[in-house]
């Protein structure tokens, strides 16, 4: 990592210097606009051409000849204002910053916000998100997640067909837009997580391959080739993607980065790549004096992945995991086809709540053979939780978000899950006011042969569900449009009572979070779980669909209770449970149909005391 940055630098004033990894070219000619002759880069032993060279300001745009005659866009540029299929452009990525004295990520009071870019605001811009940011604040967001914001081909896209991992999609506003953003997000106190994608790139302007062994063929992914993380020559492509990690803690002053599906970073090397990466992430943190974060998406359900290296981990801070989602969905919705088959009792909503994950090393009769690894040593700041989220959503066939195949009190009862729960909560945009639009799947590729592909693609993946219809055209601009959120409703009706639902879920969460974790007790005749939290708050969780009595073990002494989700104040039918309880060691209780309950002490610590 002792080399120069790849891709173009900018020296000084009129100079700049060019690095590209490209092992396998003899040579590597610098075409830069308006100039009928190339200039050659030197090459060295390991495969990369260097150079530096005058007369080229920040704004020259470029492109690279390679030695068998194609000519390309730098495979580490920092803009592409054409696109993907465009020249590259010399950017300067100083910026005024102004968050000095900025401490980084808050690994104590994380609340996620995942946010689209694109379909957050009808303008789809970073500059168009700022105006919301206050409110997210003052809800209790801690920290934006910003999806993939790497180029991709055209202007719709989810991210994860980006192509030019350094280079911010030039449609959002590009990286001055995006260090604008980061900027305001922490004057206002708030984190920002981006989310990337190393475990493969888009098939739309797709130009590492050109330059060297970027991918193998010794393992495949749900997108094709894998990343060649552990092949010959392996070094340069690591290089080139932990270099571009570091380029978003240093020169964008992300907090904290979110892998997109490490179970797909197919990588057998003694080091692994993901191991080395958040090694290098956190030095850089240490060095700037901030605290930074690598967040892993994981299928695999194993807690080696934010283990230790001294315990023989990876290093990372946390990882996603579905299982809280999953079963929550299952309990509210009834669906069972595809991976919801593993779910549908409450026992296994109890095992997600007390260790983070339903699977840690049981059967699992969707994937047919044990899933997960025994859990003995996470605490909650390693696990993120969601009960919606960019994928649960845009991976239904029609979008739909959870409010929209749900009753209002399944709505508010999946909050109470979520926001209650030990873990870190993931909101997804829209969720805290009950938003309607929904988020399907979009795309604007070029390639004819490229779009039939992709529809086809979506048809096959939904054969495991029992969904009926058909496919809405991913290609087609409606589905984007449709996608876009309508921010207007969080102040209008049942709407505006969701966002208030959210604030007061979250300010209590706050004050619960300060009194450690959860004991669960699962009634599963009865549709109910009791979760105790440290004998100073309890909560109970009712999913049936009719009123019933329950008794309960409960800690002695007086309760006060602090939430009802079936309180007339948030359009319920109407609670019988007491505003104080005295317990003896038991109590019974009246639980409305698919309701929370949350009681405490009569004292918690109040926001400040933690």
């Amino acid at each position: 990592m002792s080399r120069r940055r790849l891709g173009a630098t900018p020296v000084d004033g009129e100079r700049c210097h060019f690095s590209v990894w490209a092992p396998e070219q003899a040579r590597v000619e610098l075409f830069v606009e308006g100039e009928s002759h190339p200039r050659a880069l030197e090459r060295d032993d390991l495969g990369y051409h260097q150079a530096v060279f005058e007369r080229v300001p920040a704004g020259t745009r470029y492109l690279y000849r390679l030695a068998d005659g194609k000519d390309r866009p730098d495979p580490a540029s920092r803009f592409q204002p054409e696109g993907v299929h465009g020249a590259s452009e010399v950017l300067d990525l100083g910026f005024e910053w102004t968050d000095r004295g900025w401490v980084g990520y808050p690994t104590s009071s994380c609340v996620l916000y995942e946010l689209h870019v694109g379909t957050f605001t009808t303008d789809g811009t970073f500059d168009a998100v700022v105006g919301h940011l206050d409110r997210l604040r003052e809800l209790g967001i801690t920290v934006v997640e910003i999806m993939p914001v790497a180029q991709f081909p055209g202007s719709r896209n989810w991210g994860y067909d980006g192509v030019f991992p350094f280079a911010v999609q030039a449609s959002y506003g590009g990286p001055r837009g995006l260090q604008r953003l980061v900027d305001a997000c922490h004057r206002r106190g708030l984190a920002v997580v981006l989310d990337v994608v190393y475990n493969h790139l888009g098939p739309e302007g797709n130009i590492l391959g050109d330059y060297g062994p970027y991918f193998t063929d010794v393992y495949r992914t749900p997108w094709g080739a894998a990343i060649n993380f552990d092949g010959p020559e392996s070094e340069g492509v690591r290089r080139y993607f932990i270099e571009n990690a570091l380029q978003w803690i240093g020169e964008f002053h992300i907090d904290g980065l979110r892998l997109d599906a490490v179970h797909a970073i197919l990588d057998r090397s003694a080091k692994p790549f993901l191991e080395e990466l958040a090694a290098e992430v956190h030095a850089l943190g240490e060095r700037v004096g901030r605290r930074v974060a690598v967040i892993a998406e994981s299928d695999l359900n194993d807690p080696r992945l934010v283990r230790s290296t001294a315990l023989g981990g990876f290093g990372l801070d946390s990882m996603w995991c579905d299982d809280l989602h999953h079963a929550t969905h299952v309990l509210l919705t009834g669906e069972t086809n595809g991976y919801y088959e593993d779910f549908g009792k409450v026992e296994h909503l109890a095992r997600a709540w007390e260790r983070g994950m339903t699977y840690a090393g049981e059967y699992s009769r969707y994937r047919k053979r044990r899933h997960g690894r025994p859990v003995t040593d996470l605490e909650r700041q390693h696990i993120v939780v969601s009960v919606q989220n960019h994928d649960q959503i845009g991976n239904r066939m029609f979008g739909e978000r959870l409010g929209a195949i749900v009753d209002f009190e399944s709505e508010k009862l999946a909050a109470g899950v979520l926001l209650m729960s030990p873990f870190v909560p993931l909101i997804f945009m829209g969720q805290e006011y009950g938003e309607t639009a929904p988020f399907q799947y979009f795309v604007s590729h070029g390639d004819p042969e490229l779009r039939k592909a992709v529809r086809e693609g979506r048809r096959d993946e939904f054969r495991s569900f029992d969904w009926k219809g058909e496919v809405p055209d991913p290609q087609s601009e409606e589905a984007f449009r449709r996608s876009v959120l309508n921010h207007e409703l969080r102040v209008q009706g049942r709407h505006a009572l969701v966002h208030e639902l959210y604030r007061e879920l979250l300010g209590l969460r706050w004050r619960l979070l300060a009194i450690g974790m959860d004991d669960t007790i699962c009634f599963e005749a009865r549709n109910a779980l009791l979760t105790l939290r440290d004998r100073r708050a309890w909560m109970m969780f009712h999913f049936g669909q009719e009123p019933i009595p329950l008794m309960v073990p409960l800690p002695e002494g007086r309760w006060v209770k602090a939430f009802d989700s079936a309180e007339a104040k948030w359009q319920g039918p109407g609670s019988d449970l007491p505003e104080t309880l005295d317990s003896e060691g038991e109590a019974e209780l009246s639980l409305p149909a698919r309701s929370f309950a949350v009681y405490c002490r009569e004292k918690l610590p109040d926001q400040g005391e933690a």
